[in-house]
């Protein structure tokens, strides 16, 4: 009993690293000696949702929640957001007691916490090293990752193929299986595209309903919500984009990141789809379900 309540403790520290960045949750895994639950922590690290993607639901939530349902509407959008979120939580430490009794089978570790003597802060250390060696590790690697895929995103939206442009193209190819989702074509390609960071995921499916060919940075939350709209949207789209925004692929960062961490490969092609996977199968449940009672 006492083993198995250390080994969800050990996951508590790089879960909340992950609701500022993932990429940062799963470097904070080091803290967990066991080379196993370490790696179950960096596997799992994804279900809960980075600083990036809660602006994304947020804005969900106040467009098809707050402005639909009356004089409560704002607590029951806060209600939702917050009922996401600990989904994400409860699923984390699911699927980490799945993996610890299937593929990354073993005993769960003890965990002492032992204080070491009091020493003065030396502040000119402390700032060196979470500069140079956490803020600057990150912030390179996105770099690396965001120049390319922004010159990806334009040839998509500017270069076409019979009068449509290549994001139209895999746009209607995704369609398909997106509707199985609850989603549609376009708010798939988002996601997918949206991988180099998890910002830019809404800024592209306003680009694609409006058929521009740059990346549309819209602050005014009624007109997005109108755009939305006229594009199809409906409060099931809108529960299932939240599902699939908490449950879906780290961005490229993170998987960067995992890549050092973990030093292979097939731990990072798993990382990937565990959630993506999880996010795939709830969307398809809520929108089975919505289409049976509704």
């Amino acid at each position: 009993m006492v083993g198995n309540y250390f080994y969800h403790y050990h996951f508590v520290t790089p879960m909340c690293m992950g609701f500022g960045c993932n990429s940062c949750g799963v470097t904070g895994c080091r803290i967990i000696d066991s080379p196993r639950e370490r790696l179950i922590a960096i596997l799992t690290n994804n279900f809960v949702p980075c600083n990036g993607r809660f602006p994304f639901l947020i804005s969900i939530a106040t467009i098809f929640i707050a402005g639909s349902y009356g004089g409560y509407s704002s607590v029951l959008a806060t209600l939702t957001v917050i009922g996401v979120i600990l989904f994400g939580i409860v699923l984390t430490l699911w699927i980490s007691k799945l993996l610890s009794k299937t593929i990354l089978k073993g005993m769960p570790s003890s965990f002492v916490l032992e204080l070491p003597p009091y020493r003065k802060p030396q502040i000119g250390k402390i700032l060196v090293r979470s500069i140079f060696d956490r803020t600057l590790f990150v912030l390179v690697r996105a770099i690396k990752v965001a120049a390319p895929a922004g010159l990806v995103i334009w040839l998509l939206a500017n270069v076409g193929i019979g009068g449509e442009s290549l994001l139209t193209i895999i746009a209607n190819f995704f369609d398909p299986f997106a509707r199985l989702m609850g989603l549609d074509g376009y708010i798939l390609t988002a996601f997918v595209l949206g991988i180099p960071a998890n910002e830019i995921v809404l800024p592209i499916i306003l680009m694609c309903y409006l058929k521009a060919h740059v990346l549309i940075d819209m602050e005014d939350t009624f007109a997005i919500g109108e755009i939305l709209r006229q594009n199809g949207w409906t409060i099931l789209t809108a529960i299932n984009v939240m599902i699939f925004t908490v449950l879906h692929f780290p961005c490229a960062t993170t998987l960067l990141t995992i890549k050092k961490e973990t030093g292979s490969i097939k731990w990072t092609i798993v990382s990937f789809l565990i959630p993506t996977i999880c996010g795939m199968i709830v969307c398809m449940l809520t929108n089975v379900v919505w289409q049976i009672c509704i």
